[in-house]
């Protein structure tokens, strides 16, 4: 496994890559790496000749700066993981080499900027704009890959790539999930003992707003049922609960079985913020 830190050092791998006619592989991630990665790597590797893995907690996607100031790190772990996956490259770059100055840039994505992450985290779109555009010049993956646990990220990601005509191709791979529901992140690592037990509220929560909308539930009365149970939970508290159309992110109102649709969640587990959803109708 060859580490590299700066665009020039990837270069001649490109060049070589490049030469021999093989696929790049991209898997994006900010390290506090776990299985749900590892199964992006997994698959980046059945499908492309060369697996890149970038670790880099970018700071331009952070609305919190205590968020990003507590970030875990974990990266003799990460490098010692990638190993044993064998990754042909980890591209491990510094801030300043990835920031040598402010960027002046901003990239707005429209209405996604307005629902869910986008009117709760301002700028953290643009910050994974931003980052993800730089990462597609330095690396020049052909495909790229990406959990769906970040739903709208995805969205974004996409629309990126359509809007400016970048030629790679997304790879979204469905959520890896704990044996108890809860979905991979590496913020978990923070979770005490008892924040980490009440997490369950957000695949529980999902998973129950599914089985009451197939039931013919009204959409509201389901969010009136999710809002109590978060209100019996001591250490949890809801941030939004929406059901919406997994590509344009549409907001709906009531539940329609002939329209796709997928539930968002995100919630507070002590300082602690977590994302999840669940497809509905695919």
């Amino acid at each position: 496994m060859h580490i590299v830190y700066t665009g020039a050092d990837w270069q001649k791998y490109w060049l070589n890559s490049l030469k021999s006619d093989k696929t790049i592989g991209l898997v994006p991630t900010m390290g506090a790496l776990h299985e749900g990665h590892l199964d992006l790597v997994r698959k980046a590797k059945s499908e492309t000749d060369i697996v890149v893995v970038s670790i880099f907690v970018n700071p331009t996607q952070f609305n919190n700066q205590e968020d990003y100031d507590n970030y875990p790190t974990t990266i003799n772990e990460d490098l010692d993981k990638l190993r044993k996956e064998n990754v042909d490259f980890v591209f491990l770059p510094k801030t300043e080499t990835i920031y040598p100055e402010k960027p002046e840039l901003s990239i707005n994505f429209g209405d996604l900027e307005n629902v869910l992450e986008g009117a709760f985290r301002p700028g953290h779109f643009n910050g994974v704009g931003i980052i993800v555009s730089k990462l597609f010049n330095i690396i020049r993956p052909h495909k790229a890959f990406f959990g769906q646990k970040d739903l709208q990220q995805t969205g974004i990601i996409k629309r990126l790539v359509k809007d400016l005509s970048m030629d790679v191709q997304l790879v979204i791979v469905p959520t890896k999930r704990e044996n108890d529901g809860l979905a991979m992140s590496s913020r978990n690592l923070r979770l005490s003992s008892e924040e980490r037990k009440q997490a369950l509220i957000l695949i529980n929560s999902l998973e129950k707003a599914k089985q009451e909308l197939l039931a013919s539930k009204p959409w509201f009365e389901v969010q009136n049922h999710i809002n109590h149970d978060f209100e019996e939970m001591p250490l949890a508290s809801l941030e939004y609960f929406e059901l919406i159309h997994p590509e344009s992110f549409t907001r709906y109102s009531a539940f329609d079985a002939k329209q796709k649709s997928s539930i968002c969640i995100a919630a507070y587990l002590g300082k602690i913020r977590l994302i999840d959803n669940l497809p509905i109708i695919p």
